[in-house]
Formats: structure tokens, sequence, C-alpha cells
């Protein structure tokens, strides 16, 4: 975990790139993160929904140096480890090796940023493999319904949408729009590189100088972004599945990343569905015995975002599932929680908090994301505050002004849900 005195430093360098080293020399080990800041989901065309989650399947299949047989070899030599995954909000790629090997791995993830080939034999796999897993996520009744959730609440918005795409975006996808992207948003000044373990800041800023110092940012400017204008306007969707439990969804569409508000509704998503002891869990599985499952989520988006409840169910339940999340959900505009409530979620979201900072890995992400969302590596001690500063009155006035106004996303048995 890391150590009070091992705080992140952070500099820009010369070419653009933000550079983020926390020095933790407990084991010997680096980890890293590096955020594209401008690219994921958000700055998909509609019609090539999908794209950067392909791009992060075949970024590492093939360089022009190296087969995607030469790099999963490499990188298994080394006993590392090294993926690329895109978000809605960002592409990233992460990376852990022993320190001795940091500048070999380094090396090779430079290669893999700046010169990837994108094989069309890799690509065609890859379109095929996300095309099944598109059609699996139609058998679950939890995606199902935050599909219809996610539509209803996102229309025409990248958030509306899996980051997998739609079988027909990713059908057309071709080998041309996948350098398309990369050339476009794959540039130094678009990196943050976050850094974590047995390394100090000198000796990361001479890996990632001799790696990509030499790589110059264009002159261009990134396209313009444009996304629409969300609004509130609840509605109510069912989707008829034969399943054994209905899946009940209730959203509430959220202002943009904003501390003020930000860190009451971090709390009371945890006061209400985080693990056994939270309202929704203790009121409706435990004393009333509706749910089989329950819980409240409540995701960090750099557009507005959306704080859901849900519970699975038994059919004949669903009309009182949906009555009891909206109450419980309701209960937080109407009446302060009590102090011991508050404290009580308060405990456990900076407990948690503190346990996932434990590796060099979750250290690493964790800088990388502040600094990609624009809230700096300042906020990892301004969030622990914020917390300790927030009123039951506070939680109220900020769920009266988000929580009162639900959509609701149902799946189960045609009679019980329509």
């Amino acid at each position: 975990m890391l150590n009070r005195n091992q705080k992140p430093k952070k500099l820009v360098l010369s070419n653009g790139i933000t550079l983020i080293v926390v020095e933790n020399p407990t084991a010997d080990i680096i980890a890293g993160h590096i955020f594209l800041k401008n690219a994921g989901a958000r700055w998909e065309k509609p019609e090539l929904a999908g794209l950067s989650h392909l791009l992060a399947l075949t970024l590492t299949k093939g360089t022009e140096k190296l087969v995607s047989a030469e790099i999963a070899e490499t990188v298994e030599s080394m006993g590392a480890s090294l993926r690329a995954d895109a978000a809605a909000d960002y592409f990233a790629l992460s990376m852990k090796t022993v320190a001795a090997d940091f500048p070999k791995m380094f090396k090779l993830v430079g290669e893999i940023m700046r010169t990837p080939t994108f094989p069309p034999s890799e690509i065609e796999l890859e379109k095929h493999q996300t095309i099944q897993n598109i059609r699996s996520q139609r058998e679950s009744p939890f995606n199902v319904a935050f599909e219809g959730l996610r539509c209803a609440m996102y229309p025409n918005h990248p958030y509306g949408v899996s980051i997998l795409g739609y079988e027909a975006t990713v059908s057309q996808i071709t080998r041309a729009d996948l350098q398309q992207y990369h050339q476009t948003y794959f540039r130094p000044d678009n990196l943050v590189i976050s850094l974590s373990g047995r390394l100090s800041l000198q000796n990361g800023i001479k890996v990632v100088e001799e790696v990509l110092g030499d790589w110059l940012a264009p002159t261009t400017a990134y396209p313009e972004l444009q996304l629409p204008q969300l609004e509130v306007k609840p509605c109510r969707r069912a989707e008829p599945q034969e399943t054994q439990q209905s899946i009940v969804m209730l959203g509430y569409l959220c202002n943009k990343f904003n501390i003020q508000d930000y860190v009451p509704l971090k709390l009371l998503s945890t006061y209400l569905g985080n693990g056994l002891s939270s309202r929704l869990f203790v009121e409706l599985r435990e004393k009333r015995g509706l749910a089989y499952d329950v819980s409240a989520f409540y995701p960090s988006r750099l557009d507005r975002s959306q704080f859901v409840v849900y519970m699975g169910t038994a059919p004949e339940n669903t009309a009182i599932a949906v009555e009891g999340l909206g109450t419980e959900v309701e209960r937080l505009s109407q009446d302060n929680l009590t102090e011991t409530e508050l404290q009580g979620a308060k405990n456990k979201l900076l407990g948690q908090y503190a346990l996932g900072k434990q590796t060099n890995g979750e250290i690493a992400q964790i800088f990388g994301w502040y600094e990609t969302l624009g809230l700096g590596i300042e906020f990892d001690r301004q969030f622990q505050e914020d917390i300790a500063g927030v009123t039951t009155e506070m939680a109220r006035t900020v769920a009266q002004r988000y929580l009162t106004e639900p959509y609701i996303s149902i799946v189960g048995p045609e009679k019980f849900i329509m």
C-alpha cells in the first residue's frame, strides 16, 4: 500500500506527454497505465460504434518489427503483462513487469503505440469474436435491462451504446478505419503515462524520453467532439424474456463530473447498494425477501453520469420490486440520513478507497485516471477530504437535485412486466 510520504510527482515533457511517477519500492515491480485522454467511444462515429474496442483487441497483434507471436513471447519471457482497453471516456494500455525489465518492456509498449500494423487476419478474427460477444450479451437479462436503460437515458450519445458496438457497425469496420483512428488520437500530447513502483522520477523520465522523446506532437487539432445535449425525460421500458427472474433497474441522470455533487452521490450510492450492510440489501432482501441480488452504482464519467439501482427478483414480485427500489431512493430526498448512517457510508467508502490503492497497478491507474479526467493528481487528497465534509443536509440536497425522476428498465416474463 502507498506510504503517505510517497507522493506522486508529475511533469509535462517537451512533446506534451504528461508523466506521473510514484516511487514505491516495497516490491520489485513497476506498473504503468498509459491513458489517451481524447479517445474511447466518445470519439467514435455512430456508424463505427465499437471501433475503439476493436482497436484495443488488435493493437498488440503486430508492429512494423514484430508479429503477434513475437510480441506475446517477449512479454511472457519477462513474466510481464500487457493489455489494451477501451472505455467510453478513454483508451488505455496497462503493463506490469519486474523493475530490471522495465526499460525493455516500455520499449515494446512504445513500439506498439507508434507502429501497429493491424494485420487483416487478426482484425477479422477479433471482429468475429466481438460479434459473438454481442450476441451472447442478449442472453443475459441483466445486460438486456442495462442496455434498455442506457438507450433511454443516452439517446444518440456514445454512453447509450455498449463499448462492443453493434453487429452492423462492427461488421463494417475496416483496417483503414483502425489506421485512421490510430493516426488521429495516438499522439504524445494526448498521453498520460502513470508509473508506480521501484523507480525514481529521474529514471522514469529517462526511460520515457529514450522511447518516446522523439515522438513529435502534430500541429493539427483534434476533430471537434459533438455530443447531444442530454435532458431528463424519464420513461419506462420493458422487454419480455422467459427468464427465471425479473431484472428491475431504475436510473437517474446526474450532472457532469463535478466535485461538489460527485462526492455526496458516491456516498449515497455506497449507502444504498454497497455490500451486505447496505440499505437496499437489508431492507429489500433481508427484511422483505424480495431480492436475489440488489445493488447500486454510480460511475465516474466525463459527461453526465447515471445513478442506478437494480434488483433481481422473482417474476411475480416485479411490481413490488419497482415500488421498493423507488421508495428507497425517494427516501433520500425526503429525509436526512442519520449521522450514524452517513458516518457508516463514509467509513465504508474511505476504507474501500484505501484498499483500492494497495498494488502498484492500482496506484498507477488511479492517479492516471484523475489526470485524464482533468482533476489532477491532487484530487486523491481532495476526494478524501470532501468525503469527510459531507453533511446529512448536503446529501439530501443532492438527492433532491438528481434522484427524483427515474428511468425504468425491466426484463422478465411478459405476464409480470407489461
